[in-house]
């Protein structure tokens, strides 16, 4: 979700504090818990203004320190915004990896340390967006669509 696409022309840490709680729900209500999300949005830009000095932290230990921001997150933004070869394990790419037999773990933690192993790094970049669509579109949770899987000749499920 990008706030331009929702008519604000700027996207600082200032700008979110200068919009306000108030209307920033405005612009993500389509979202789900917009309460929550606009809350800690406005805090952590208060806190990125503040003591990051308008600058999105490039680290792990400083992401997860912001109001909202858990592992996945910061991963996330590692990996998408500052091209940090990082996994960020979600419902998908858990169920994925353990299901297509990637990894065979318990804990999210385990599963992202485990998949970063196993995959090379040229492809470590985008490993987690291909777990996650495929988890979204073929490996579903309910009805995995085998018959449509690239890679079924491969899977552990079978």
């Amino acid at each position: 979700f990008k706030l331009e696409e929702a008519g604000v022309v700027s996207t600082t840490p200032k700008d979110v504090l200068n919009l306000g709680e108030k209307k920033l729900k405005d612009h993500v209500k389509t979202i789900g818990l917009f309460n929550s999300k606009s809350k800690n949005i406005v805090a952590l830009s208060k806190i990125i203004n503040e003591k990051h000095q308008g600058l999105v932290p490039n680290k792990f230990e400083d992401l997860v320190k912001l109001p909202g921001v858990g592992k996945k997150t910061a991963n996330v933004v590692l990996n998408c915004a500052f091209g940090k070869k990082t996994i960020a394990v979600d419902t998908h790419v858990f169920r994925v990896s353990n299901r297509i037999g990637l990894v065979n773990e318990k804990t999210i933690d385990k599963t992202a340390k485990k998949i970063l192993k196993k995959v090379p790094p040229i492809w470590q970049l985008y490993a987690h967006h291909w777990l996650i669509l495929h988890g979204r579109y073929i490996c579903t949770a309910r009805k995995a669509k085998c018959n449509e899987c690239l890679i079924e000749n491969i899977c552990k499920k079978n």
